[in-house]
């Protein structure tokens, strides 16, 4: 605004030079002529970002009937068809480690993608927005966080062990909002990561690819119709798979460049990924830190260095254990 106004400011001084003095008001229209166009361009940048913010923010408004902190989740109407911008983006964390996937899981739906993460551990804002909730659960989320988006998706963060954003407050893709933990009802430290549009739980591994940390595209088109089987195809290509922390196709590739032969009866467990990769071991029923050292071929002692557990630990079935 300052700039305008000086930039005006010179405009208008020449002007009345160019009246007292011709020739010499002419000249110093002549140098203007860059500086004005500079100017039109910035106001038009401005101009478009303005309206973008508008629109999105009337757009977005349209999907959902109210703004309060009072539900972390209610169902409205959905679309049709609703093309969601995945553009300007942040993973909301470095971790590639996926526990569990979206879907049916111990006889419920699983409303989000549990990715793995140790207490204390940096999570993100994955878009800008606004925060609709920082609440206390403590049978489902524990501390979580839910952030409103003007692309129409909202994000929630489960399981935190603090929350750093307060409602209402405006966060920024990539901005700090909270630490990884464990509260509430879950097992091992690990972060419960949902989208969510006009209240429905969206299959995040439609959008982001923790694996590549990355988003699967510009955008992402919801469709009623097909949604059901493309959920299902983004879990086969980016979920969890067994214990382990890979997919099925990423065995496969890592096979064929090895030159391995994979058959029907090959457990996925005999991949071995490189070294320097983290492998993480889920707890069965009546597991223990020693039956699992002996399974995964790791001293009780480096298991204990690895998850800064003490000997006499009891693991927790469903618990998530780094074995290497």
């Amino acid at each position: 605004m300052i700039l305008t106004k000086r930039i005006k400011a010179i405009v208008f001084t020449g002007l009345l030079a160019f009246t007292a003095v011709p020739v010499s008001a002419q000249d110093l229209l002549a140098r203007q002529v860059p500086t004005d166009r500079a100017m039109r361009a910035v106001d038009t940048l401005a101009l478009q970002n303005l309206l973008e913010m508008e629109m999105s923010g009337a757009y977005v408004s349209e999907l959902y009937e109210d703004w309060n902190n009072r539900y972390a989740h209610k169902q409205t109407a959905m679309p049709d068809t609703f093309t969601i911008d995945l553009r300007h983006f942040c993973m909301p964390t470095k971790s590639r480690v996926i526990t569990s996937n979206f879907g049916a899981r111990w006889g419920r739906a699983h409303k989000g993608l549990d990715i793995k993460v140790y207490t204390g551990d940096t999570i993100r804002a994955a878009f800008s927005g606004k925060v609709r909730m920082v609440k206390y659960e403590g049978a489902g989320y524990g501390k979580y966080i839910v952030i409103r988006h003007p692309n129409g998706l909202e994000t929630i963060y489960g399981h935190l062990s603090k929350q750093l954003v307060r409602e209402n407050q405006e966060v920024r893709a990539g901005d700090v909002i909270g630490l990884g933990g464990n509260t509430g009802r879950s097992t091992g430290s690990h972060l419960h990561f949902e989208t969510r549009l006009c209240g429905m739980a969206l299959n995040p591994a439609l959008m982001f690819d923790f694996r590549a940390q990355d988003v699967t595209g510009d955008t992402y088109t919801y469709r009623k119709r097909t949604y059901a089987r493309e959920s299902a195809a983004a879990t086969r290509a980016r979920g969890m798979i067994g214990n382990g922390s890979y997919t099925r196709e990423e065995v496969q590739g890592t096979m064929a460049r090895t030159g391995s032969r994979s058959t029907s009866g090959t457990k996925q467990s005999a991949y071995k990924p490189a070294a320097s990769q983290p492998m993480y071991h889920k707890v069965q029923s009546g597991e223990t830190l020693y039956s699992i050292s002996r399974k995964r071929g790791v001293s009780v002692d480096e298991l204990c260095k690895l998850n800064h557990f003490s000997k006499n630990i009891k693991v927790k079935v469903g618990q998530i254990i780094r074995y290497s």
